[in-house]
């Protein structure tokens, strides 16, 4: 048994950022939105942590623009959702033994990512994907 007293921060919501005009923030999504409107990410299957291509393809476009590309993704079939259920029974009986703090460390640490290392990232993917503009 663990007899250790752990604390975690008191959370807090996340500074909201103003995006001005050459702000750090703003240079960052605008370089990732730049860089995010030229690509077109293959975006496969992950059952159990492997990649799964099925060669059936859909595609991913901007709302306002369906000529534009910003993605295609592998659509699954009995197999694969055959799969996934297996893969997802298994991760749930590892995952409900870890240890809570553990758990509780690896959604801070995630949570520490997205709110910074990714932001610029997730914003520009989110804005593309529903049309936004800054």
């Amino acid at each position: 048994m663990n007899n250790s007293v752990i604390t975690f921060p008191v959370p807090a919501n996340e500074p909201v950022k103003a995006y001005l005009a050459g702000s750090p923030e703003r240079v960052a999504l605008e370089k990732e939105l730049e860089r995010q409107s030229k690509l077109v990410v293959d975006i496969p299957i992950i059952i159990g942590g492997e990649e799964i291509r099925t060669g059936d393809v859909g595609q991913v476009t901007c709302p306002h623009d369906h000529k534009h590309v910003l993605a295609t993704y592998h659509k699954v079939g009995k197999k694969e959702v055959e799969m996934a259920v297996k893969a997802a029974m298994k991760a749930w009986k590892e995952w409900s033994r870890t240890p809570w703090t553990t758990r509780a460390a690896v959604v801070m640490k995630m949570a520490e990512l997205l709110a910074t290392k990714y932001r610029p990232i997730l914003n520009a993917a989110t804005m593309l994907g529903q049309s936004k503009k800054i």
